[in-house]
């Protein structure tokens, strides 16, 4: 007689995230279709699949420690809201009206929802490495999403798009420089200006978001970010 599989071993919540990612995807599908037509309605999609199946890999490598949990199913939510931005980001011509105060109010919700994730994550226990580094990808995503359609839109320069990918860059410096790479502590300050980021840039997807008041919003923007990651450097370069 087999013994029974070690739950340490079931891929229960592994074929949950599947099939959550999957349901999200149908959910993404439908959404684009109603927002837009041709490569604007399949750029959603395809984002979506593309993204959540590198999570799910990731997932798959570390899923002995992490779990579905409510709070990374929140962040996988967010993950199908932020798809849904690169319809405009194919066709800027959704920011305009209706539809781009009704991306407007997306924006707003995949933010406010930012913050359940996280206290969703505590309130159950399940708080691990693996759903903290979800949600900061999700996040990063959706912020260099919103910096390219912020400069498709005409809303600002192509400079707004270091507003989206100083992250990304921070993380390539970590190559050059390894003392980038460790990690930092909890911060406040840094949390706020992350909502200051996506907040501004939420804000730039509004019709009414025109130069020259969005191209200063997303400039003084960019400058408080700009110092958030000084500090953060500052630190790291003088750890030891």
């Amino acid at each position: 007689m087999h013994s029974a599989e070690p739950p340490s071993r079931r891929p229960g919540p592994a074929l949950l995230f599947g099939a959550s990612a999957g349901g999200l995807a149908v959910a993404v599908t439908l959404a684009s279709r109603a927002l837009a037509d041709g490569a604007a309605a399949l750029a959603p999609v395809l984002g979506f699949v593309l993204a959540s199946g590198i999570a799910a890999v990731a997932f798959l490598q570390g899923w002995k420690a992490a779990r579905v949990g409510p709070a990374n199913a929140v962040t996988l939510g967010r993950l199908a809201l932020v798809s849904l931005f690169l319809a405009p980001l194919a066709d800027p011509g959704l920011t305009q009206g209706a539809t781009g105060w009704g991306l407007f109010a997306l924006a707003l919700l995949a933010l406010a929802l930012d913050g359940v994730d996280g206290s969703l994550a505590r309130r159950s226990g399940l708080a691990g490495p693996w759903g903290a580094r979800f949600d900061m990808e999700v996040d990063a995503l959706f912020g260099l999403i919103l910096a390219a359609l912020a400069w498709r839109s005409g809303a600002a320069g192509a400079w707004v798009l270091s507003l989206g990918a100083m992250r990304y860059l921070f993380v390539l410096s970590g190559r050059v420089w390894p003392r980038l790479t460790a990690p930092l502590p909890d911060s406040l300050r840094r949390k706020t200006v992350c909502v200051v980021q996506i907040g501004t840039l939420a804000a730039l997807v509004a019709p009414v978001a025109v130069p020259p008041g969005s191209q200063y919003a997303a400039l003084a923007a960019l400058g408080l970010l700009t110092w958030s990651f000084a500090v953060d450097i500052r630190w790291l370069m003088r750890r030891r």
